[in-house]
C-alpha cells in the first residue's frame, strides 16, 4: 500500500470540498453508506480467504503454517 501523508491544510480543504458537493445534511448518510460498503467488502474478503484456505490440501497448508515471514 502506498504511504500517503495528508497535512492539516489538505484535510481541511478535502472536507470543505465534500461539504460543498454533498451538503452538511447528507454527510451522516454518506458516511453510513461508506461504512456499510467497507463492512460488506471486508466480509466478502474474509469469506473468500476462508474458502481459499479450506480448498488447500492439508499437507500444503501445514507447510505454509510453519514458515515465518
Amino acid at each position: 500500500m502506498l504511504p500517503i501523508a495528508i497535512g492539516t491544510n489538505e484535510a481541511i480543504i478535502i472536507v470543505g470540498v465534500i461539504v460543498l458537493l454533498f451538503g452538511i445534511k447528507k454527510l451522516p448518510e454518506l458516511g453510513r453508506s461508506l461504512a456499510e460498503g467497507i463492512h460488506e467488502f471486508k466480509k466478502a474478503s474474509r469469506k473468500a480467504q476462508e474458502e481459499t484456505d479450506s480448498s488447500k490440501p492439508e499437507s500444503e497448508s501445514s507447510q505454509t503454517a510453519g514458515k515465518s515471514e
